[in-house]
């Protein structure tokens, strides 16, 4: 793992393959980690001749936190944006998607392929509109348009989302508990659910960084982002957006929106995925991440 100072804060990453390759940048979701990204995914992708680099976004695992902020009051927030108002928020998407390309500098590469998972996808999304000439393809995965007429997320997978979680080092248990219910609740039908193997992945987090405060400052990030779709309609790389069918957190209709607003968009839906990435479908997206890099 490697640290390098962008924008003001400091940037875990590591990456895979051949530095003289191709870059793909790989964005995490909401609240987790760069190995959410697996190494063995990693590995897959580089092994298609791509020089693979994950990173810990801001405010998680060993990048730079925000804990010193104060804790976000969601009703004020919500106050706040139905008045047009911005609120008093740490950090937006937009900064963010800046990050991104911050450590494109650092590491001196002049372009590259993004790809992002959830919010991640919304903040690829942003660099492929706001810096297009950094950009080589655009792959959104599992995320969103942010068009407000979108069906909403399932009440009972927001509720588990947003309830705090026991805190690991005081109760283990109830916060493995916690975070299964929630994974198991979020997946799709098609694949096993492999308890213990993701057991192991949160575990990892928790030895990495442990800060609970970071779920709710993304969230308010994610919803002062607003509608997307003017900044979508201006992209020009080739793009994918993949999506799962059995997805309760952002529903089909959510990646199909986010298609039909980029022009040219290649849209796949898979059957039997939720709202997460099973080992068995790592061929099948690093199959269509591929192809559209290819098209460049």
């Amino acid at each position: 793992m490697n640290i390098v100072k962008v924008n003001c804060v400091e940037l875990a990453y590591d990456s895979f393959g051949n530095e003289n390759d191709e870059a793909i940048i790989l964005i995490a979701g909401l609240g987790t980690q760069m190995i959410r990204w697996t190494d063995s995914f990693c590995r897959i992708l580089a092994a298609r001749g791509f020089r693979v680099i994950r990173f810990d976004n801001r405010d998680v695992g060993c990048s730079t936190h925000f804990s010193y902020y104060p804790r976000l009051d969601f009703d004020a927030l919500a106050t706040s944006l139905m008045s047009g108002q911005l609120p008093d928020i740490p950090y937006t998407l937009d900064d963010m998607a800046s990050d991104a390309i911050g450590l494109l500098d650092t590491l001196s590469i002049d372009r590259a392929h993004f790809i992002g998972r959830s919010m991640g996808g919304m903040i690829a999304q942003i660099v492929a509109s706001e810096y297009p000439e950094r950009v080589l393809s655009l792959t959104s995965i599992m995320s969103s348009s942010g068009n407000p007429a979108l069906p909403q997320t399932a009440p009972d997978v927001m509720v588990m989302m947003t309830k705090p979680a026991p805190n690991p080092f005081e109760d283990e248990a109830g916060f493995l508990a916690h975070n299964l219910s929630f994974a198991k609740r979020i997946a799709g039908t098609g694949y096993p659910f492999e308890e213990d193997a993701y057991q192991s992945l949160i575990l990892e987090e928790v030895q990495r960084a442990y800060d609970p405060g970071s779920v709710g400052r993304q969230i308010a990030a994610i919803a002062v982002s607003g509608d997307r779709r003017p900044r979508l309609a201006t992209i020009k790389v080739p793009a994918l957006v993949i999506h799962g069918m059995d997805d309760p957190l952002f529903v089909p209709a959510c990646g199909e929106d986010t298609a039909s607003a980029i022009p040219g968009a290649k849209l796949m839906l898979v059957d039997g995925m939720g709202h997460d990435l099973p080992h068995q479908l790592y061929k099948l997206i690093v199959d269509g991440i591929e192809q559209m890099a290819r098209r460049n």
